[in-house]
């Protein structure tokens, strides 16, 4: 009997993927497992359909050979890479051992065993800069844990004059076999961590582990532009790897401090510029300061309090910014305090003099209190 394409067993696409491949097949392994259907004589027919069409869609030098000449391409009566209708039934536990080895994520170590190869984890450093700092750009050091090799044992984690045994429990393979019902997993030992050995007495230094907790110094380029809550990040200056497993990495938190003066929003920089009552009613010059230094700026007559001056190109040029932000001039008229006598005398006669023609002088208050009184008449 011509046997069925292997894509269509499975029943997917031929562009299909790795990971589609392995869901299919494991779907229909689920299904049509002899010990699932025991009064289903063509089970293991199917299951072992399925098995054939796996073993040849997950290996990609066979699915290409499969790809380009059919079943004539992996028959070995014909020169191919192998018949896979010709695979045996096998056990349950050994068609799912490379389909649950992935999800607990082991990787081949040395000697034919199974290690767990992990990255390290990232880290994260809290470092605050002024503004004058994250507008020009700085470069800094900082100081950060970090875990190096025991200098008393060499990172083995064993006491001097004594080695690593090979663990008892997986042999050194760093994985044992779990049994439930037709289901074999592997997973890492619980005694070695996945490493395949153990430390009868660890080495006093380290507590077996190999490593000892130390400080690092770190230099650290902050850009020019940086600001609130951006990250640097360090490559392979986080926490090491487990069993050869490759670094995480640092990222540095920026914070800026606070300032006197300025209030950064994003590439725009605010502060309150207070002026006397005379300057705000009669105009005139005055100095203000930016990050460059002290600019002046006009203040024309009758200007109100909250009135804005935006001084262009004033501001900060952010990291990933064309253009300078501005700088954000916010009035505060500053009402006089500790008058004197004479002080007194003079305000007095300039609220007589103005209270004569208050809605000319005073357009904003009298035309509030007009407001008020069309409510309470209303």
């Amino acid at each position: 009997m011509a046997k069925r394409d292997y894509y269509e067993v499975l029943g997917i696409n031929r562009d299909a993927s790795d990971e589609e491949i392995k869901k299919a097949y494991r779907r229909l392994a689920m299904k049509h497992h002899p010990d699932r259907n025991p009064d289903n004589p063509k089970s293991e027919e199917q299951f072992k359909e399925a098995k054939a069409a796996y073993e040849i869609l997950s290996d990609s030098q066979k699915r290409a050979a499969y790809d380009q000449y059919g079943h004539a391409g992996v028959d070995p009566s014909m020169g191919g890479a192998g018949a896979a209708g010709g695979a045996g039934f096998g056990n349950f536990s050994d068609a799912f051992s490379d389909i649950f080895g992935d999800i607990f994520g082991n990787r081949s170590g040395g000697g034919g065993g199974r290690t767990n190869v992990y990255r390290g984890a990232d880290l994260r450093y809290n470092l605050e800069v002024t503004l004058e700092e994250a507008a020009r750009g700085t470069e800094t050091r900082i100081r950060i844990p970090t875990m190096a090799e025991c200098d008393s044992c060499h990172g083995s984690g064993a006491k001097k004059g004594s080695e690593p045994k090979t663990c008892p429990t997986c042999g050194g393979h760093g994985q044992v076999r779990m049994q439930q019902g037709f289901f074999s997993i592997q997973q890492t030992c619980p005694k070695c961590h996945g490493t395949g050995r153990f430390i009868a007495d660890p080495c006093p230094t380290c507590q077996g582990g190999g490593r000892v907790k130390q400080h690092k110094t770190l230099s650290v380029k902050i850009p020019s532009g940086i600001d609130e809550g951006d990250r640097i990040r360090l490559s392979g200056e986080g926490e090491p790897g487990v069993n050869g497993g490759p670094p995480g990495d640092l990222y540095v938190q920026i914070h800026l401090k606070a300032h006197p003066v300025f209030q950064r929003d994003h590439d725009d920089l605010h502060c309150e510029m207070p002026i006397s009552f005379a300057t705000a009613a009669l105009g005139g010059e005055i100095e203000i300061p930016t990050l460059d230094g002290v600019a002046k700026l006009k203040v024309p007559p009758e200007t109100q309090t909250g009135k804005v001056f935006r001084l262009r190109g004033k501001g900060i040029k952010g990291v990933r910014s064309i253009a300078q932000g501005d700088l954000l001039c916010h009035v505060v008229v500053e009402t006089p305090v500790h008058l004197t006598d004479r002080q007194k005398e003079l305000l007095r006669e300039f609220e007589s003099i103005s209270q004569d023609d208050a809605a000319k002088h005073n357009p904003k208050a009298q035309g509030w209190l007009d407001r008020v009184r069309e409510f309470f008449a209303g």
